[in-house]
């Protein structure tokens, strides 16, 4: 059974720092490039960070530029987001994904999220 349970999430306020954590289960993890959304209330689903199989490339949405970082770790099955000097506009449910394209078509997991809360 395939699972992708997130955790961390939380309160917080300005200018504070949360990491995010993903543990996955049930398929081949390092096998995937893993993936943070995040939606808002009212606002459409945004890639915030992206990490390739072998962790040798990210990708950064430029709206966390500087203030997120992605990692994994393949030995624990676990992906990470570190959050740090967060905004008001940082708000939103947070969302760990797995995606792999395959001779067949991409494949996609996805968590049910933990809600990141920025305010004082």
């Amino acid at each position: 059974q395939v699972q992708l349970v997130e955790s961390g999430g939380g309160l917080v306020q300005p200018g504070g720092s949360l990491t995010l954590s993903c543990a996955a289960s049930g398929f081949i993890f390092s096998s995937y490039d893993m993936r943070w959304y995040r939606q808002a209330p009212g606002k459409e689903r945004e890639l915030v960070a992206g990490i390739t199989t072998d962790d040798a490339n990210t990708q950064i949405s430029d709206s966390v530029k500087g203030r997120f970082t992605i990692s994994r770790d393949n030995s624990k099955n676990t992906v990470y987001l570190q959050m740090n000097s967060l905004k008001h506009e940082d708000t939103a449910l947070y969302f760990c994904n797995a995606h792999r394209v395959t001779w067949s078509g991409p494949f996609d997991y996805w968590g049910q999220g933990t809600q990141v809360t920025v305010s004082s």
